[in-house]
């Protein structure tokens, strides 16, 4: 009896320092996050050592990094942190700072989202390659990501956008195809080559620490997608951009995007702090209004994420969207003086530089 006693006591205080421990743990987990995770902090322990779990994980914890980075610079405002759900599956977190002093529109969303692929998406999918087998009209699928646009009031500081994603669609037959996509660009509205350098150096060294082949490779697919066909123009000074990377295995992809995601707020904080207070003009204004038009005009014609969430059903479009500037201007038949700092732009964007 008096063993049997202590066995109870015994197993009794375990129970409570694994549960004190889980308590312990998810604390710790909220504050590292924006918002709880969308699937919830049980199922991602209990699932801890899938890839799935793992880059659920990475994306809410890039998206707090992000946005604790902005929020230091602009305490003036803050994050609206809004969490949302899909009746056919999953749900996301939206993180939206509106009309502060450095920041026009900053915007950080992830989503987790899952069900059946519509057949508008399997099209898609399939004009890029894919040879998806679905049964009885059905194609299960899973798509994550963390994608953020960050709109700054100071034409002087660029624009940049930044997006890392997971896909994983089960077949017919049950076998799964997995993918990994994303990349960080950035979209001045005035040349700084010294900011040029830093942000593209800063995304080299993530690339190199897993082959140095990659950051070329990266480099030159950002530049080729970002690119406005009926303006002759990228959309920016570009950075690294990759998608449908499913090798050399599922768990050194997911390395190199975690170090991708770890480089988006060194390659560009350093940059809005250098120029955040600059002087300038309200032409120089006008110029960012000009060029946040053709930003527009990429995101809605082109761009493979948007299209891809317009057609998901159950999208949230306001999450969607998210990455449109608060104000942009179209004027007809605009055209830059020759030899001006405007005209510096379109050249780079008209004829990409190798920038390290």
């Amino acid at each position: 009896g008096a063993l049997g006693g202590l066995g109870l006591w015994l197993w009794r205080r375990q129970a409570v320092m694994v549960a004190s421990e889980e308590d312990e743990e998810e604390k710790e987990l909220r504050q590292r996050f924006m918002a709880p995770p969308v699937s919830g902090l049980q199922e991602l322990r209990r699932r801890r050592r899938e890839l799935r779990s793992r880059m659920e994980l990475l994306i809410m914890e890039t998206q707090a990094e992000v946005c604790r980075a902005l929020a230091a610079l602009d305490p003036g405002a803050a994050f609206a942190v809004d969490t949302w759900e899909r009746k056919e599956g999953g749900g996301g977190v939206s993180c939206v700072l509106q009309d502060g002093e450095v920041f026009e529109k900053a915007g950080v969303n992830v989503s987790v989202v899952f069900g059946q692929l519509s057949e508008d998406a399997a099209r898609q999918m399939r004009s890029r390659g894919k040879s998806l087998k679905a049964k009885d009209g059905k194609l299960p699928f899973c798509a994550m990501g963390v994608s953020s646009v960050i709109h700054p009031k100071n034409p002087h500081v660029p624009t940049m956008h930044f997006n890392y994603r997971y896909f994983e669609i089960e077949e017919a037959d049950g076998t799964k195809q997995w993918w990994f996509g994303g990349g960080t660009d950035l979209t001045p509205t005035y040349l700084n080559e010294e900011d040029a350098v830093h942000f593209h150096k800063t995304l080299k060294e993530a690339c190199d620490k897993h082959d140095l082949k990659l950051y070329p490779k990266y480099k030159k697919w950002c530049d080729d997608y970002f690119f406005i066909k009926h303006r002759g123009e990228r959309r920016g000074i570009g950075g690294i951009f990759f998608d449908d990377v499913d090798s050399p295995s599922k768990e050194e992809v997911f390395q190199f995007v975690k170090s991708c995601a770890k480089a988006v707020v060194p390659c560009y904080i350093p940059i809005v702090k250098r120029h955040c207070h600059d002087s300038f003009t309200p032409e120089e204004k006008l110029w960012q209004q000009l060029r946040r038009g053709r930003y527009v005009e990429f995101n809605l014609v082109y761009d493979r994420g948007t299209k891809f969430g317009l057609l998901t059903p159950g999208s949230r479009i306001e999450s969607i969207l998210m990455s449109l500037p608060l104000t942009a201007r179209w004027e007809y038949m605009h055209t830059p003086p020759e030899s001006s700092k405007e005209a510096e732009i379109l050249e780079v964007l008209r004829n990409p530089k190798d920038w390290v």
